[in-house]
């Protein structure tokens, strides 16, 4: 049995609110910088991610929050999955393709239409990833986010 297949993907709760900030801070850390849009979201996920119709959820590994993906509400059939990280301690066993894979099958049972992200160019491993689950590079438009410089979108439809 491989690592991956000990980790259960769980919803967000208050007991691990701060397991999204610091998953995600760690990789913003790496390689890039904490923007205040980042610094707004991971202080108060609860507000800003769950209380505007939104989704977190955590790979937990024995009883270790290990990871993390969001889906964050644009429009009723429209959200963008945002926050994925991994500790730097786990990566390369497949659990950010397992996060992944449950956000796109919550997407669908939830019967939307769209999934979009942002991202950048030089996390290669990521955009392999996305693209390996039939997201395709999209126009930019308008984000939040400097780091980001590319758009990918997954049609759900």
């Amino acid at each position: 049995m491989e690592k991956v297949d000990l980790v259960s993907i769980i919803q967000f709760t208050n007991e691990h609110k701060s397991a999204i900030k610091t998953l995600n801070e760690e990789w913003l850390q790496l390689y890039f910088k904490i923007e205040d849009e980042d610094a707004k979201v991971l202080s108060d996920p609860q507000r800003y991610i769950i209380d505007q119709g939104g989704s977190i959820y955590y790979a937990l590994l024995g009883d270790v929050i290990v990871g993390t993906v969001s889906l964050i509400k644009k429009d009723a059939f429209t959200y963008e999955l945002s926050k994925m990280a991994v500790s730097s301690l786990h990566q390369g066993l497949g659990i950010g393709q397992k996060l992944l894979e449950h956000a796109i099958l919550q997407a669908e049972f939830m019967q939307l239409k769209t999934l979009v992200l942002y991202s950048n160019r030089k996390l290669k491993s990521a955009l392999h990833l996305y693209k390996k689950h039939g997201f395709i590079e999209v126009p930019m438009g308008a984000t939040n986010y400097e780091r980001a410089d590319i758009k990918m979108e997954k049609n759900l439809s």
